[in-house]
């Protein structure tokens, strides 16, 4: 019956939509205690030790205007996204060798997904 399947897909819509809310909110607060010291995510946010994250997904890494990234950085040719970013958190030494980034990284996959959620949304 087609209005039970249009029912069904706006109860998992909206599980999905309190689902991603809910790793947001859980990001932000992985981002206050783990990112905010050296990051800002406002749109016009100051540079820190590290570069302002706003406007990050679909960007090229080492290329905030107006922050001096490292060589590695600037040549490492990778474009942000979700799957990058998963990758980075885990290791940024590991990911991109050179960079000046020194925090050590997220090593629960799980963190690491609400802090992407609550940077999509707070960087876009």
């Amino acid at each position: 019956d087609f209005g039970k399947l249009r029912s069904n897909r706006s109860v998992i819509q909206h599980r999905w939509t309190r689902d991603k809310a809910t790793m947001s909110a859980k990001g932000a607060k992985i981002f206050k205690t783990k990112c905010s010291q050296c990051h800002t995510v406002e749109s016009g946010g100051a540079h820190k030790q590290g570069p302002n994250l706003h406007g990050i997904f679909g960007r090229q890494s080492g290329q905030a205007t107006g922050y001096s990234f490292s060589d590695a950085n600037k040549n490492s040719g990778i474009i942000w996204g979700e799957d990058t970013l998963f990758d980075y958190l885990l290791a940024p030494k590991k990911y991109i060798k050179g960079t000046k980034m020194v925090f050590a990284g997220i090593k629960k996959p799980k963190e690491r997904k609400e802090l992407i959620a609550y940077l999509k949304d707070a960087c876009a």
